[in-house]
């Protein structure tokens, strides 16, 4: 009798800690942003941009990229899809005195990342011919009119996509977590977390902990 009084709440223990632990590891619903992010091609893989396309001034031979989807930050973005190699890109563009040339990719991104009602044009990329002093804002001007821009001169539209709507906050549930997740570079890791694993840890060597002092007790 009195080793099944003194286990039982040991059990209750253990359960409880995992009941504590479980719960702590469910997702919240994750909350973010509807934009255009603007990246940059190095050493042959995508950066995110360190400056606005209206500030930054590609030299001639690089590869820009931008790319429409929901993320929650810049760690989060998705990285843009297709032809990213220059000579590919600007095999048709000849080069000209007194100009430089510049890749450009446009991703519009997925369809559950759209907003409502509208549907993303397929990823294109174009060769833009301009000044060597010319911005990468001016350069995408060039072959993806119209851009629409909003009041702080976030880049809001290219090609006119989307219709309306410019870094608008919305739940990343179904969104980029879900829909957009295929199209990143990087692998998914489907398995149990780490915190997942360290908290059950936890929870058997607390378990350990009470049954030998509980053990200790009756001795």
């Amino acid at each position: 009798m009195t080793r099944r009084r003194t286990s039982a709440p040991v059990l209750a223990l253990a359960l409880a800690l995992l009941f504590l632990v479980l719960g702590g590891t469910s997702p919240a619903q994750a909350v973010g942003y509807r934009y255009w992010s603007f990246w940059e091609l190095t050493g042959g893989k995508w950066a995110y941009a360190t400056q606005g396309p209206s500030t930054a001034r590609p030299s001639d031979g690089d590869v820009v990229g931008f790319r429409f989807a929901v993320s929650e930050d810049s760690k989060d973005a998705v990285r843009p899809r297709g032809d990213k190699d220059f000579a590919s890109v600007c095999a048709g563009t000849a080069a000209q005195s007194g100009k430089k040339r510049v890749a450009l990719v446009v991703d519009f991104g997925v369809p559950a990342d759209a907003p409502s009602g509208e549907k993303p044009p397929a990823p294109r990329t174009a060769c833009a011919r301009v000044a060597p002093d010319a911005t990468t804002a001016e350069a995408l001007a060039s072959v993806a009119k119209p851009l629409r821009y909003g009041s702080d001169a976030l880049l809001c539209a290219i090609s006119g996509y989307p219709r309306t709507g410019c870094g608008e906050q919305v739940s990343a549930k179904g969104g980029a977590g879900s829909a957009s997740a295929g199209d990143r570079s990087e692998p998914s890791d489907d398995g149990p977390s780490v915190g997942l694993l360290a908290g059950a840890g936890a929870v058997a060597v607390l378990a350990g902990a009470a049954v030998w002092q509980a053990r200790r007790r009756r001795g």
